[in-house]
């Protein structure tokens, strides 16, 4: 094959649709989980506070899988690895929906978070290896458009489903699409795998990454309960310290450590991946607090389905503001950019805290919007930025780093306001406010750590103000408006493939380059201050 067929590159249909069909899967599904749980917790007669760990657990989980499953897949072969978690997705499917009890789901959920970020990770590996130049930014832009139509869709699709097969049905039927990807890629999709790369894996990063964020969202979720300074709330936070000293210890010391600690010099990427980690717990703590709140019969009492349109204009919102965003980041720069995306979030979060009982649906659906557009323009810069502001052989490694943030802010923010909103709304109760005015406290007293959040990422312009975002093209469409659940490549990514099967060898980084996040520039990075 001569170099500019190379250059040229198209994915297969075979792969092209594994990838994109099990990417809605996997994002429609984590997206519509918080609409259900009022109706799991009625079936299975398990509280909706215990329940949140259904959602948390799953990102937690996720955080310590994303790197090292791409990892996985570059040693022992990309589609066997990808297969791999297609049938762990279709176990856990099956487990949530035969539970008999919450701590079923929540198990359930927990190993889903496992094979989702296999799913994604290999699944944009797969795409990379199959395609190259032109061809493979048509085939990302199409996984990134698919990615991004799953997470707004998935609200609707499970209130929809609740109210039609009980929220069982969800899970049942992404499994049944997860099971049809398995022939489909193993008929379809050539094995490659990477025999430049080290065989060593970072298992011990994985653990302690877990140690260290299981005890501190166990901690922030019954933190009230216990009390805060506690033996068990303090036992779980020196245990959380011990596991991310231990965790930088070892990555010291890795062979091929999931991060390079090196990268955190970048004034850059540091900016990035907490704005990547603060609009992640935003807009996941947003999403569950409202779910819980429109579907509460002291509150508005929507059924799933009435919840689901609820969150349509945050939605819609997001994908409007999409074509903007980096052209204006562009126009006015990636620091300010998502400085101002940040301002936007945290004037509409404010205004939350001024909820009451008597607000209806439509009081709230302007400050949604903003939220929405705010997180949405800030969250499109900082994805760019995490990769283009490396080096071409440290991308791999960026990635990783702001993979995980995505998975940390969403875990954490959601246990922590939850843990807000149900110690205010207990306390209200107790002091004898009506059930809807205790509710409504309970909202307003998560609004304010969720301002808190949006406020603290406009102070980011300070490490981000002089990176230079990259001029638009058309791939930069699905690239924004899949950014709040993904970063993927928005210029030719070299993947170093040995295939094992058929298909030309092509070089690539040594490092798995997981999807989400990505290079945006094809030349060594402008804002890098290290």
């Amino acid at each position: 094959m001569s170099p500019t067929e190379v250059q040229l590159k198209k994915a297969g249909p075979g792969v092209l649709l594994a990838a994109c069909i099990s990417a809605l899967v996997v994002n429609a599904n984590t997206s519509a989980v918080t609409i259900l749980l009022p109706a799991i917790s009625a079936d299975l007669g398990t509280p909706v506070d215990q329940l949140q760990w259904a959602v948390t657990g799953y990102m937690l989980v996720g955080a310590a899988v994303i790197v090292t499953s791409g990892a996985l897949g570059d040693v022992f072969g990309r589609r066997r690895v990808f297969i791999g978690g297609l049938l762990l997705f279709v176990a856990s499917c099956a487990l949530i929906a035969l539970a008999g009890s919450g701590t079923g789901v929540i198990a359930g959920r927990m190993i889903q978070g496992a094979a989702g970020s296999t799913i994604l990770a290999c699944g944009m590996s797969l795409l990379s290896v199959a395609s190259a130049g032109a061809g493979q930014m048509k085939a990302i832009t199409m996984w990134g458009a698919a990615s991004a139509v799953g997470a707004a869709a998935g609200p609707l699709i499970g209130g929809l489903l609740v109210d039609s097969t009980g929220w069982q049905g969800l899970f049942w039927i992404d499994a049944a699409i997860a099971a049809a990807c398995i022939p489909l890629t193993m008929f379809t999709v050539a094995e490659s795998r990477d025999e430049q790369r080290t065989r060593s894996i970072d298992v011990l990063g994985t653990i302690l990454v877990a140690v260290a964020l299981a005890p501190l969202v166990l901690a922030l979720s019954e933190g009230s309960s216990w009390g805060w300074i506690s033996a068990p709330t303090i036992g779980c936070l020196l245990l959380a310290v011990a596991g991310a000293v231990g965790f930088v210890a070892a990555e010291k010391r890795a062979a091929a450590p999931l991060v390079d600690l090196r990268l955190l010099r970048n004034r850059v990427l540091v900016g990035a991946t907490i704005a990547i980690l603060l609009v992640a717990g935003a807009i996941n703590a947003l999403m569950y607090l409202l779910s819980l709140y429109f579907q509460d019969p002291a509150a508005f009492g929507m059924t799933p389905l009435e919840a689901g349109l609820a969150t349509l204009p945050a939605a819609a919102a997001m994908i409007a503001i999409t074509p903007l965003i980096t052209p204006l980041a562009v126009k006015i720069g990636a620091g300010r950019a998502v400085a101002l995306g940040f301002g936007l979030a945290t004037l509409a979060s404010a205004a939350l805290i001024l909820v009451d009982a008597g607000w209806t649906y439509t009081t709230f659906v302007l400050p949604l919007i903003v939220i929405a557009v705010g997180l949405g323009l800030a969250n499109g810069p900082a994805s760019s930025a995490s990769t283009s502001a490396v080096p071409e052989d440290q991308v791999g490694q960026a990635s990783g780093i702001s993979n995980m943030a995505r998975y940390v802010g969403g875990s954490l923010a959601v246990a922590a306001v939850a843990t807000v909103s149900t110690a205010v709304t207990d306390a209200r109760t107790a002091e004898g406010a009506s059930t809807a005015d205790a509710l409504a406290a309970g909202l307003a007293g998560a609004s304010i750590l969720m301002t808190v959040m949006s406020a603290a990422g406009v102070a980011l312009i300070v490490l981000m103000r002089r990176h230079q975002a990259a001029q638009p093209h058309a791939v930069h469409l699905a690239a924004a408006a899949a950014s709040t659940s993904h970063t993927i490549p928005t210029r030719p990514v070299p993947t170093r493939s040995d295939p094992i099967r058929s298909g030309p060898i092509r070089s690539v980084p040594t490092r798995p380059v997981p999807p989400r996040s990505v290079p945006t520039r094809p030349v060594p990075p402008e804002g890098d201050e290290r």
